[in-house]
């Protein structure tokens, strides 16, 4: 019938997929000059030598990655030992956004449930709820955490007089502070997808489930589940893959001794005696861990039967 109409019309199909093709450049130039350009740009750095006193020479070498990796003391000459220094920013931030992203489903899901469930005529006021605090700078929404769980801010005072703590409760530059920041910024990245994906859900097959005596538990994990989890699993990435290079929770929230690999790559492109070729080469590292996790969730998608 396509065909058909494209001949009745006289437009010609060749031509019709080459003119998809120009509508397309567009879309292309904006991801090569503010993606692809600057990624190979900052692959480039990553193989070039610091200067002294700042800046890079163009000369290439793996300096920055060995660093990174191996500490061969401060005049190069000691012998060669693992630099855990770094290593462990980068477990800890795994780890970090691993529970992020666990947290934020454990709320997330049941959450995107109750909006999807409700009457359609009220759902657009529980995702303006959902929402409505994203639209202020994540800037002044960590600030403004931060001074709500200082220990002189308003949580630590109601609870003093609920009567639960005895004295402040010490939550600030600690790994707790940086887990509440990230999860604050990054739970509507895990409702929404899922949202949508539950709404799509057609409930009949929960009403066939019981009347073949599933309980709710057996209905929920073997029919609501496998259903929305390309939902799940997309909120799942675009909550990990942002809080694995997060840096404002971390400066703002953790201090010095909560750092991640966000704050650190920062830190080092901050002024001109930062280190640049080591802040790309730390970026390059987590970029390869990004893309080994959604080339691992492509992969797995594309089993699925």
């Amino acid at each position: 019938m396509a065909g058909g109409t494209l001949q009745n019309t006289g437009v010609d199909g060749a031509a019709f997929a080459g003119l998809r093709h120009r509508l397309l450049f567009p879309s292309w130039l904006t991801i090569g000059v503010l993606l692809v350009i600057p990624v190979l740009l900052m692959l480039v750095y990553s193989f070039l030598t610091k200067e002294f006193r700042g800046g890079v020479v163009w000369e290439f070498s793996l300096a920055a990655y060995d660093q990174f990796f191996f500490d061969r003391g401060l005049f190069g000459d000691e012998p060669v030992k693992i630099e855990w220094t770094y290593i462990n920013i980068f477990i800890r931030s795994i780890v970090q956004a691993s529970l992020a992203t666990v947290f934020c489903l454990l709320i997330g899901f049941p959450t995107a449930y109750y909006i999807a469930t409700r009457p359609a005529s009220s759902r657009a006021i529980w995702l303006f709820m959902i929402t409505v605090p994203y639209w202020v700078n994540l800037l002044i929404r960590t600030v403004s955490m931060k001074f709500l769980i200082r220990d002189t801010g308003p949580l630590n005072h109601w609870l003093m007089q609920a009567g639960l703590i005895s004295e402040p409760f010490h939550i600030i530059n600690t790994n707790i502070a940086v887990q509440l920041g990230l999860f604050y910024s990054y739970l509507p990245f895990m409702v929404l997808p899922i949202y949508a994906a539950v709404e799509r859900f057609d409930f009949a097959l929960v009403e066939a489930a019981h009347d073949l005596y599933a309980n709710r538990w057996t209905t929920l994990r073997r029919i609501l589940i496998p259903v929305v989890r390309p939902g799940v699993i997309a909120g799942c990435i675009l909550v990990f893959v942002p809080s694995l290079g997060a840096f404002l929770a971390p400066d703002l929230l953790g201090g010095a001794k909560n750092f991640m690999i966000g704050s650190l790559i920062e830190e080092q492109f901050r002024g001109s005696a930062g280190n640049w070729p080591f802040g790309a080469a730390a970026s390059m590292i987590l970029l390869s861990l990004v893309l080994l996790v959604l080339m691992y969730y492509a992969r797995s998608e594309s089993r699925r039967p």
